[in-house]
């Protein structure tokens, strides 16, 4: 599988999660309807299921007199269509229009929404397709961290500066932050398991071409430099092709629990694939390690071929057309419960994921401990992110606050990390960063992926992807800059400074987004902040 960071294998929707409208909280939410929009080409399954129990509707500005409650529907009856154009129809909302609702910032649950099955941690590997997807993602995801971690120790072997490495990681990256969005276009319109099975193999090449030039004796930099951009180029159908089919796979009911499985699926491999990779680097030499991650990509091909297509929930290819692009960027535009996620997974991709370049510093310039203490790093970081996914997995609701708050923290941590005194604090740091990382990642992932429309999803993923690791390119070589010259400490409390201040923006501009405010009661006995509508609040003063 391609390296992007929390995979946003990265990367789900979810009940209990983000929805469009901006709420008044005296009115019901008519959003059960949205997907029964007669304009809509077909009916959305995933945002069905992704409702939250927020029981408020839009409101036009200005009016707070509510509409008569809509009767409630039997069980198991289906909703009555929404009027063309009425509040609630997604594909009504203008630029604007849409915001999380006062559920998604963590308001109560309405009894009259089901929130899916609640079948366990590890409910999606009961299907059969997103069994072999999984196993086969594990062996090659091993293969992708020992190729990564081999990368950047060899080019810093190599050069013998930071600045390298994050030239490197701004390579494999740049493709995505260019070309992103067609990449998402091509998810749209073509059988997603064909073009798997032709972008996996795709890296097995790069993989064995780099294992041959390490093996040969004659790599040179620009050779890493070049494998790592025709694996970014990849990665770019790549990441919004594997996420959407998740969907496919696992049906609407359960995307979440197969996202939070697939990001936790990464993170076991991050935590093997560093271990072999530098025992296979002291004892053998790089070379190796390259040419395992060429060969793991046998078993995500394998496991493709055995898939049976008749048990996927096949989403209907995109026709061809004129203004495709302009299409999907509007749609974001119109939806602040989805713009607002990718600006704040932007930021952490861009100042806050510049892990490679920040640990091998520790490791080599403070603490001087070599590939062996780097590897132990990224174990430990991989094993805070596996926890964080399970976490994630177990999680029936996936909230805005939640993610601002796990954004925040993750930043603060890395402040805090950033000046640890000794190598034993520096340790016990990182375990938590990574689970607050992992979170903010797969909740972010979650969000955005069941508030979209099918037809929409490969466009939107791909948005998404080019944010989160298009801002590599830029924050790669900057931090790898800092760290050169005012060292890696400053470079490490820079980037958490900055994506402090992100969670807060976007934390602001949600609470707004959502007709709420904050209100501070310091009286015993009653919250001491908490979010109320704005009506609330004016009533009160």
């Amino acid at each position: 599988m391609a390296l992007d960071e929390g995979a946003s294998e990265s990367g789900s929707r979810d009940p209990g999660g983000c929805e469009p409208g901006i709420l008044d909280p005296a009115v019901p939410d008519p959003a059960v309807q949205d997907s029964a929009a007669p304009d809509s080409a077909a009916p959305d399954p995933v945002a069905a299921a992704s409702v939250t129990s927020d029981p408020v509707a839009p409101v036009p500005s200005g009016q707070h007199s509510a509409p008569a409650p809509a009767p409630a529907a039997a069980p198991g009856a289906p909703a009555a269509p929404a009027a063309p154009g009425a509040p609630g129809s997604r594909r009504a909302a203008g630029p604007g229009a849409g915001s999380s609702s006062a559920a998604a910032l963590g308001g109560p649950k309405d009894p009259g929404t089901p929130p899916g099955p609640r079948d366990g941690m590890f409910s999606s590997l009961r299907i059969r397709n997103y069994r072999l997807f999984a196993s086969g993602a594990v062996i090659s995801n091993t293969g992708t961290w020992m190729s990564r971690i081999t990368q950047d120790w060899l080019v810093l072997s190599l050069t013998g500066s930071s600045a390298a490495v994050g030239i490197t990681t701004a390579m494999q990256f740049l493709p995505m932050l260019l070309f992103g969005l067609y990449g998402g276009l091509i998810a749209d319109r073509f059988a997603k398991r064909k073009l798997l099975f032709c972008t996996q193999s795709a890296m097995s090449i790069s993989g064995l071409m780099l294992a041959a030039l390490t093996l040969s004796g004659v790599v040179q930099v620009w050779h890493v430099y070049l494998a790592a951009f025709w694996t970014g180029l990849v990665t770019v159908v790549d990441n919004p092709t594997r996420q959407t089919f998740v969907s496919e796979m696992v049906g609407p009911s359960r995307v979440r629990n197969a996202v939070s499985l697939n990001s936790a699926n990464f993170q076991s491999a991050r935590l093997i694939g560093p271990a072999v990779a530098s025992a296979l680097t002291a004892a053998v030499g790089p070379g190796w390690a390259f040419l395992a991650n060429g060969l793991s990509f046998l078993a995500p091909l394998t496991g493709l071929l055995l898939m049976r297509p008749s048990e996927l929930h096949a989403i209907r290819p995109t026709a061809r057309g004129k203004g495709q692009l302009r299409e999907g960027l509007k749609y974001v535009s119109g939806h602040p419960e989805l713009i607002w996620p990718i600006v704040l997974i932007g930021f952490v991709g861009t100042f806050a994921f510049n892990f490679p370049i920040w640990l091998s510093a520790y490791a080599n310039d403070i603490f001087h401990g070599g590939v062996g203490m780097y590897g132990l790093f990224n174990i430990l970081m991989a094993g805070g992110s596996l926890l964080g996914a399970l976490l994630a997995a177990r999680r029936r609701r996936t909230t805005q606050r939640m993610l601002i708050g796990a954004g925040l923290t993750m930043a603060v941590l890395e402040m805090a990390a950033s000046w640890a005194p000794s190598y034993w604090m520096f340790v016990v740091l990182v375990v938590p960063i990574g689970i607050a990382g992992m979170t903010t990642n797969v909740t972010a992932n979650s969000s955005v992926q069941m508030a979209t429309d099918p037809e929409m999803r490969g466009r939107v993923m791909s948005l998404f992807m080019m944010v989160f690791t298009g801002g590599t390119p830029l924050g790669g070589p900057l931090f790898g800059w800092l760290a050169d010259s005012f060292g890696v400490r400053v470079s490490f409390c820079v980037g958490g400074l900055v994506c402090a201040t992100a969670a807060v923006v976007v934390g602001l501009m949600l609470v707004r987004a959502a007709n709420l405010r904050i209100k501070v009661d310091l009286r015993r006995g009653r919250r001491t902040v908490q979010f109320v509508p704005r009506k609330e609040l004016a009533t009160a003063a």
